[in-house]
């Protein structure tokens, strides 16, 4: 008898956009409204964080650090034997001074249900905290 497969949940674009507005909007409890409580946070090179509350206030100080930020989702995929989502993109950082930088970044999400367990940023943000242009 065949064991029918469990059902992964496969993001759709609006989920993307909503991710993304939440984070755009540097409002910290709205991101961590995505994640499970003892998710797991990577955000480039820095120590990863855990738990939901470690996670929004990582991600408040990171919001305050900068004026505005501004997401371009290129792509998307969806793994769905491992409940894993990937996407690729560009970032626009504004300054507190009004300069803006932008760099390119890739997430890998695993997915727990409709919430992400592990988030990973790879992203190489160093520009951001350069000298401005």
């Amino acid at each position: 008898m065949a064991v029918a497969a469990e059902h992964v949940f496969e993001p759709d674009q609006a989920w993307w956009q909503r991710l993304f507005a939440a984070i755009d909007a540097r409002d910290a409890a709205a991101f961590v409204e995505y994640l499970t409580p003892d998710a797991q946070f990577r955000f480039g090179n820095a120590p990863t964080v855990i738990g939901s509350e470690a996670i929004r206030a990582a991600a408040a100080g990171f919001f305050a650090a900068i004026a505005a930020c501004r997401h371009r989702v290129l792509r998307t995929w969806t793994d769905s034997e491992s409940a894993t989502v990937a996407c690729e993109g560009t970032v626009t950082y504004t300054r507190h001074d009004g300069s803006a930088v932008s760099v390119p970044f890739a997430n890998v999400f695993e997915l727990r249900g409709e919430k992400i367990a592990a988030y990973r940023i790879y992203i190489d943000n160093s520009p951001l905290f350069g000298a401005a242009s």
